[in-house]
């Protein structure tokens, strides 16, 4: 039996695998509390600065969204996509070697590539399926040669599957569709095959699987799937936090990761394209390790396979920061706090080693020193202060002069004096953190925990709510709101400063309240509350609501 489009519901594909109460069933970007990762797997994560995302599939020949252009197409434009698109994709000149080697230069200690997007296009030689590259004029099994030249990188391998497939939904005259999908028992038992088969083809026919990253439903048969042919495959989306197009707003102590992409799209978009800047990433980078998290940066490559020079180019400049910063960055945890205003913290050695990432400062001269008061770290006898990939002896073409760091604790908090004297471009502008290394040093405050909590809108105005847990009423601290205007995932990196709410009186218990006037009806917006503490802000994580 066959579903016509517009049919009412049978049976929702996304509970297509389990019954009520057998395993969870998980929103893209949560935890799941089905998870069978090995506690090995996830601390390998926590330690891990970033990995490289590839999104690349048959429809990057027209230059589009990766597969969701088939959710509303007309019949001629999906059967063309389906039929068409496959005789003239030939990715010649994709070299896994070449990307594998930038992805180690740039930090990235694994990548995860698409083997199958929601259209169903199989990046590999599957037998599940003629929709795949194999029935393509390049006839090669495109995702042998990235699992080989990712593991002679010395990367670890990660697969990004989608249980979702709009070609399944088509070859059985469904509605494409990401929503209400229903099924049969019986095409839902054959889908729930279908599904397995492919995931044990990945599974069986690669060697060792590093990292999975499951994007859609029904995600259980694909993890049990997984993690019984490879039990020691490390699950992100479908058992980790897994944010994307964003970063949390505050530390998070399990691991996690965010995606993120280079310009607005996932794949390559050769026109009305917006990239960020080498250092707008390199940011994303710092905050994300700074919140205990990795950061998976995303790339897409042209339809013949090659990169694209203006991801490659800021990969690059990546590359160079990491090779200077790299132990900022690779293995470290938070601070106290996440961050003092500009600078950013990561620790490591029991929080005995500090390192202040400086960012913000894109006209810091070469030559020029700068001081800096930190509220949240406290000198000890033992302490010491450099510049990472520095030697803090000489400037070049300056010599004899005192380039030599220095450090001063006072009453009101740890002042550093830092020269920036590497010179890293031939113009000696360089606009990217620089970060300063502390060794014996010690927390100076006892971190608080600000909690956002609920918002209620009436009219043009709205009612914010906060907390500050473990609250002490003789501690000097005050509060507020962060707020403004949202406008969806792609242009959250994109979107304008914070607005500040008045300061809010803080109760007893901790809780404090705002009213924010003047606010347009319909228009969705972010806030988050904050407090101040110690010459320090502390963030509670955002939280969206539509007025």
């Amino acid at each position: 039996m066959r579903i016509k489009r517009g049919f009412v519901i049978i049976i929702c594909i996304m509970h297509s695998l389990v019954s009520p109460g057998q395993h969870d069933v998980v929103k893209d970007g949560e935890a799941s509390e089905y998870n069978l990762n090995k506690p090995e797997r996830e601390e390998w994560l926590r330690n891990s600065a970033a990995g490289l995302f590839i999104h690349f599939s048959v429809d990057a020949q027209l230059g589009i969204v990766i597969s969701h252009s088939l959710v509303g197409a007309s019949d001629d434009y999906v059967n063309r996509y389906f039929n068409e698109l496959p005789k003239t994709f030939y990715p010649s000149r994709f070299d896994p070697v070449e990307i594998a080697t930038l992805a180690k230069l740039a930090g990235m200690k694994y990548i995860m590539f698409t083997t199958k997007h929601h259209s169903g296009f199989c990046m590999w030689n599957t037998k599940t399926t003629g929709f795949n590259i194999m029935n393509t004029p390049y006839r090669k099994d495109l995702l042998k040669d990235f699992v080989e030249a990712t593991r002679n990188a010395g990367l670890q391998v990660g697969f990004y599957f989608s249980p979702e497939d709009f070609h399944f939904l088509h070859t059985h005259d469904m509605l494409i569709s990401r929503d209400d999908v229903v099924m049969t028992d019986v095409v839902k038992k054959e889908f729930d095959e279908f599904t397995r088969r492919q995931c044990e083809e990945l599974m069986t026919n690669y060697g060792k699987i590093d990292l999975l990253f499951i994007d859609g439903e029904p995600k259980e048969v694909v993890k049990e799937t997984c993690w019984k042919l490879q039990p020691d495959i490390l699950i992100t989306r479908g058992a980790l936090k897994t944010t994307e197009q964003m970063l949390p707003g505050v530390t998070i102590q399990k691991p996690w990761l965010s995606c993120i992409t280079i310009g607005t799209a996932w794949q390559f978009q050769p026109t009305n394209e917006r990239y960020k800047s080498g250092t707008s990433l390199i940011d994303l980078l710092v905050e994300a390790r700074s919140k205990g998290g990795s950061l998976l940066l995303n790339t897409g490559p042209k339809p013949d396979g090659a990169m694209v020079p203006e991801q490659e180019n800021r990969l690059r400049e990546l590359a160079a920061w990491y090779f200077i910063n790299k132990e900022a960055v690779d293995s470290v945890q938070p601070w106290v706090i996440s961050r003092e205003k500009n600078i950013w913290f990561t620790t490591k050695n029991n929080k005995q080693t500090l390192y202040a990432i400086i960012t913000g400062l894109p006209g810091w001269v070469e030559g020029d020193r700068k001081s800096f008061v930190l509220h949240s770290v406290k000198a000890t006898a033992g302490t010491s202060i450099s510049v990472l990939g520095q030697n803090g002896i000489i400037q070049e073409y300056k010599p004899g002069r005192n380039v030599k760091p220095a450090f001063q604790q006072t009453d009101t908090g740890l002042i550093v004096s830092v020269f920036r004297t590497q010179r890293i471009y031939d113009d000696h502008k360089w606009p990217n953190a620089v970060v300063v290394k502390l060794k014996n040093v010690q927390p100076a405050i006892e971190p608080v925990q600000v909690v956002t909590l609920d918002a209620r809108s009436s009219g043009t105005t709205m009612a914010l709510s906060g907390k500050i847990l473990n609250f002490k009423p003789a501690t000097p601290m005050k509060a507020r709101f962060y707020y403004r205007p949202y406008h969806g995932q792609i242009e959250d990196l994109y979107t304008g400063p914070w607005i500040r709410s008045a300061p809010a009186p803080i109760e007893s218990n901790g809780h404090f309240k705002a009213t924010i006037a003047g606010l347009k009806k319909g228009q969705q917006y972010e806030f988050k509350a904050v407090a101040e503490y110690s010459n320090i802000e502390l963030e509670g994580d955002k939280k969206l609501w539509t007025q």
